[in-house]
């Protein structure tokens, strides 16, 4: 086990940040995991846990014991009624090389989850979603080693308390665990979820003449990939924003003002209202300041393109929240964990 002093975590995080950490180190097993946790210096500083860095923004030096998540491995156990199958991955393993994985033992469920950056064991914390699926939809449960005590605990899909880019685990158990391990429930007769967003207009782009789970999942690849820049080449974290829920009698009132404004229903009184048409129209699309700034394709993507701060990027970040606020009344929530 090597613990580092003083490390620097620019190769830790998709944003490209340089911050430095008080102690770095990799565990790969409960085991190593709870012999880090009985270090003394590791003991001495508060934890934070780092899987691919896809969903933190660096604003200082953490002062903190940084430990990068390295538990792999994937195991399948059949269901008795021979049409689903249990997937158990390690919380260390890359969440688009679980559903590759998926995809090669023709197991549904995940495929409009596709290119999703990060690791499995981040993924029921937000509960990640994208074009119309979300990580709750087939969870079953997850195991995470308490840091108090050092005991793995078993969480079931009502404990986690799944929200819209929400868990317990971003509320009250924050800080309190560390995820080991996801068991997902995957079906082995597939229906197939074309509906929402482009993947229809993909597929008949590409000419898909038998949908299939790899179709689907190429077809997301597709859209994520022509809208979301690479982080290997400019610093990001994906979408920084959430789509926000409003009152159904405001995006009434906004309906009126701006008649182009999409939403979609999520109860009969709420409707989500598309961050990046918000930012857009707010004309923060494709706009530079200095080494970062909003992506041309993108407005929901914040980047550094090489040498920005994170405070830079943070103050970008609440400047748009000002100002869809002013002009439309809505606030804007950062998905993006801010340190």
């Amino acid at each position: 086990m090597t613990i580092h002093k003083e490390a620097s975590l620019r190769a830790y995080n998709t944003f490209g940040i340089d911050a430095t950490a008080s102690l770095l180190a990799e565990f790969a097993s409960v085991e190593e995991l709870r012999e880090l946790l009985q270090n003394t210096e590791v003991q001495a500083l508060p934890k934070l846990i780092l899987g691919g860095g896809s969903n933190v923004l660096f604003t200082q030096d953490v002062e903190a014991a940084v430990l990068l998540n390295r538990i792999k491995g994937v195991i399948q156990t059949e269901e008795p009624d021979g049409k689903h199958v249990l997937v158990t991955s390690g919380s260390g393993e890359t969440w688009h090389d679980l559903v590759l994985y998926t995809l090669e033992h023709d197991l549904g469920g995940i495929e409009n989850l596709s290119l999703i950056p990060g690791t499995v064991g981040a993924a029921p914390l937000q509960n990640i979603g994208a074009y119309g699926v979300e990580l709750k939809d087939t969870f079953v449960s997850l195991e995470a080693l308490e840091i108090a005590t050092g005991e793995v605990v078993s969480f079931n899909k009502e404990q986690c308390g799944f929200g819209y880019r929400e868990s317990v685990f971003k509320k009250e158990a924050k800080g309190k665990y560390i995820v080991t391990s996801v068991t997902l429930r995957l079906t082995k007769e597939h229906t197939f979820n074309t509906s929402y967003g482009a993947i229809q207009d993909t597929l008949n782009q590409q000419e898909v003449k038998e949908l299939s789970l790899k179709a689907i999942s190429e077809a997301v690849c597709h859209i994520r990939r022509s809208k979301l820049p690479d982080p290997a080449k400019i610093g990001n974290a994906g979408s920084f924003f959430k789509n926000p829920e409003i009152p159904l009698a405001l995006f009434e009132i906004l309906k009126s003002q701006y008649p182009g404004i999409p939403g979609y229903p999520v109860t009969p009184e709420s409707v989500k209202v598309p961050a990046g048409w918000l930012i857009e129209q707010c004309g923060w699309k494709g706009k530079v300041l200095g080494q970062h700034g909003v992506h041309k394709d993108q407005a929901l993507v914040l980047v550094n393109y090489g040498g920005a701060a994170g405070n830079d990027v943070k103050t970008l970040a609440y400047e748009i929240i000002k100002s869809v606020d002013e002009k439309f009344g809505i606030a804007l929530t950062p998905e993006v964990n801010i340190i």
